[in-house]
């Protein structure tokens, strides 16, 4: 299928370059960032990773900077540590936060040079990866001056950081009306000519020069998602019309912004997230990714492993390459990985066809005027790509075009529009199913109608086109909420299985990302003409500000969890329930998987009082890294060369102390084994309840846990087997259930999975 590359918001070409450096090295595709002449090779960027110089303090950024430019210095070998035309190479961003490394452009020659000094660790080449309301916040339970937002105070005091594609720091999004100064710890500034409030705390371009204004819109975005102020009476094109609000709306913002209309280049990503670190944030939220690769090469992934063990939890976006299996980003298990669901809004457009049927549609280009008549129908003879109507006659009428495509192509609308077409319905690709993705980039009335009711209406407009006068007109009701069922899994959402490590679920949460309405920057036009301070986009890029803003609302109720508790307590709370009261479906209206939708869809109102928790630290991701991928890459990911194996012990994929139990589905008992850490009441009791397919057999021991303290741990084994052959053949590859824990107050619920796929460990 057709990838919805406008999803990404960018259109980025990776050209896979031909060198091969040697030693220890990564070699893989990227992106080069300005080439230069030759020195044995073009030079090319590469993120360095190297040992902590031996004597200098952590905080000194002189000292560190010194020693990273001191690989730079010319070597023995002739011309190393020069280009061809004579200049030495430089620094372009030194790393201290996150591990300590340094990013600078190098031909061959001159990284051969640099990995012969001593100290050095691993060399990247960079890539350029992609970029991945007035409602939301409401559809996940928050409400204002009652609830979670009350108990929170909205956020108040976390600071909130994104990588991204900059701001329009002077939106109404961003006031400060009424909001304190950030806390005394921070340390971020914004870069002039912005000047900060007591909203955006920080904002810096990364990627050199002065320049933090967003030119794409996607920062603003996500920025106003996560943590934008209240707004009261904003639509999008008067459509969706009520306040806008982040999920945390009393929370700071700092925006780092590493991206452009191109993409962004993993070294800029990397110097965000070290300025990050170092300025403060309390959560870190990245709205783009690139294809899986093996974790120890994966730049993003490090980085974030380097946020993780500084008490900073990283947020990223699972990917738009949905619904095609095991197209994930950002599949460490040290990240939060998001996909993306629709809400219970929509811009319904109803097509009206002349036999009395009606088919729900929606649209951005909403005319009511366009209502009070009947339209002759026009379904073009022979292809229905709509690209041209030489000799044919359109004029006053809705033409029904189908492209094959999950947007409508400009082109096509702009050809109807030219040929005199009054309006038209735009039949959604197959495989998105009941996923429609709309955008304000048409001046012509149309609805977008699901493949399903896309046949039927080329059904009645082929006999139509045969000579009988069919008729169709387009009824626009504005948007309607508490529609039902929702959430949906989007199409585009990216799914698992975890191609980097298997046996760990992703991604971990579904959030809305399915046209969602928040901020935009007025100076970017959004129909190619007009300008708007509010618009609608679609990704798993808008799905992750809403996990982000959540994430703050729980460090606001508890500021001393570590990143894991926190991942914790979001999964184990969410909800495979829709607003129906059905399981979760996904674009096919079929029972959506955990490899869809992770946990669960995120329950911003449970989240911050989850009564246990499943915690993970340093030590137990290196051990699991031993385990997956070996010491070398645990040395390359935690950053630590004096670090062995043998001192952090092994911990295969299952038993890792993760909130989802995903184990090989077998007719051999396969235990897994899992502790939980008592955050809710000191003295209270959870009994086991299993919610499993027939042909599974799961046992859980104890079937009860019994705490007397806050804080206490307790420790439980999970055996899981087919019920023999007959059962296998009933389960297939892959059979799924629940584990939930469930006291007087609190229904903890863990994911389990038992897939043939998984190797036994």
């Amino acid at each position: 299928m057709a990838h919805l590359t406008a999803l990404l918001l960018t259109s980025v070409l990776v050209f896979v370059l031909s060198a091969t450096p040697t030693l220890s090295i990564v070699t893989g595709g990227a992106t080069a960032r300005r080439s230069s002449s030759l020195n044995h090779g073009p030079a090319r960027t590469y993120v360095v990773l190297v040992q902590p110089p031996a004597h200098a303090h952590h905080d000194d950024e002189a000292a560190h900077r010194r020693w990273h430019e001191s690989f730079l210095r010319p070597g023995s070998r002739p011309g190393a540590g020069r280009t061809a035309g004579g200049d030495p190479p430089t620094i372009r961003h030194s790393y201290t936060g996150v591990f300590s490394g340094f990013a600078a452009k190098l031909t061959e020659d001159e990284l051969a040079a640099v990995s012969r000094k001593r100290g050095f660790v691993r060399a990247f080449p960079e890539r350029r990866v992609p970029l991945m309301t007035t409602r939301t916040p409401g559809f996940l339970g928050l409400h204002a001056k009652q609830g979670v937002w009350n108990a929170t105070n909205y956020g108040e005091g976390v600071v909130v950081g994104l990588l991204d594609t900059g701001i329009a720091a002077s939106h109404p999004s961003f006031g400060d009306e009424g909001m304190p100064p950030p806390p005394a710890r921070w340390k971020g500034k914004c870069q002039p000519p912005v000047r900060c409030n007591n909203k955006l705390v920080g904002l810096v371009s990364l990627m050199g020069g002065n320049d933090t204004t967003d030119a794409v819109g996607h920062g603003t975005h996500t920025a106003g998602t996560a943590a934008g102020y209240f707004v009261d009476d904003v639509s999008a094109f008067g459509l969706g019309r009520g306040t806008a609000a982040g999920i945390a709306p009393g929370a700071h913002l700092a925006m780092y912004k590493v991206c452009d209309g191109e993409g962004c280049f993993e070294s800029d990503i990397l110097a965000g997230m070290d300025a990050a670190v170092k300025d403060g944030v309390d959560v870190l939220s990245l709205s783009l990714g690139g294809p899986s690769i093996p974790l120890d090469k994966d730049l993003i992934a490090i980085g974030a492993f380097g946020m993780m063990s500084k008490g900073v939890l990283v947020v990223c976006a699972g990917g738009n390459s949905g619904p095609t299996p095991s197209t994930l980003s950002n599949e460490a298990p040290w990240i939060l990985t998001v996909g993306a669901g629709s809400v219970d809004r929509s811009y319904r457009a109803t097509v009206q066809l002349g036999d009395g049927e009606a088919f729900d549609g929606e649209s951005l280009t909403q005319d009511k005027r366009f209502s009070s008549k009947a339209y002759p129908l026009y379904y073009p003879q022979g292809t229905s790509y709509c690209d041209y109507f030489d000799g044919v006659n359109i004029t006053g009428k809705v033409v029904v075009c189908d492209t094959e495509t999950p947007l409508p192509p400009l082109n096509s609308i702009e050809a109807v529009k030219a040929a005199g077409g009054a309006g038209v319905v735009f039949i959604n690709e197959a495989d998105f199913g009941y996923t429609i993705v709309v955008e304000k980039y048409y001046n012509l009335p149309m609805s977008q109608v699901t493949a399903t009711d896309g046949a039927k209406i080329m059904g009645y407009a082929r006999v139509g086109s045969s000579g009988a006068a069919h008729t169709a007109t387009i009824l626009f009701n504005s948007s309607i909420v508490h529609v039902k069922p929702a959430p949906i899994v989007a199409a585009f959402s990216s799914r698992g299985p975890n191609a980097a490590s298997p046996g760990v679920l992703k991604p971990d949460i579904m959030a809305p990302g399915l046209n969602i309405l928040a901020a935009w920057p007025s100076m970017v036009p959004i129909d190619g003409k007009e300008s708007y301070s509010y618009n609608v986009a679609s990704g798993t890029s808008m799905a992750t500000p809403h996990v982000t803003g959540v994430v703050a609302l729980v460090k606001k109720a508890h500021p001393d969890w570590s990143p894991s508790a926190v991942k914790s307590a979001i999964m184990t709370t969410s909800s495979t329930a829709d607003n129906a009261g059905n399981p979760i479906m996904d674009e096919e209206h079929r029972t959506a998987s955990f490899y869809s939708i992770g946990a669960g869809h995120v329950d911003a109102a449970k989240a911050v009082d989850p009564g246990l928790v499943y915690d993970l630290g340093v030590g137990d991701y290196s051990a699991y890294i031993c385990a997956l991928l070996g010491e070398a890459a645990m040395k390359t990911i935690t950053g630590n060369s004096s670090l062995t194996c043998a001192a952090v012990g092994s911990i295969p994929e299952a038993q890792l102390n993760y909130p989802a139990i995903l184990v090989p589905l077998s007719d051999k008992p396969f235990k897994a084994k899992r502790t939980v850490t008592n955050v809710g009441p000191a003295k209270s009791r959870y009994t086991a309840h299993l919610d499993v397919p027939k042909w599974l057999k799961v046992k859980v021991e104890p079937e009860a846990l019994e705490f007397t303290a806050a804080m206490e741990k307790k420790a439980f084994t999970v055996t899981v087997s087919s019920r023999g052959a007959d059962a296998d053949a009933d389960a297939g590859q892959l059979a799924e259930g629940s584990l939930r824990w469930v006291s007087e107050d609190h229904v903890v619920r863990s994911p389990i999975i038992a897939d043939a796929r998984v190797v036994s460990t």
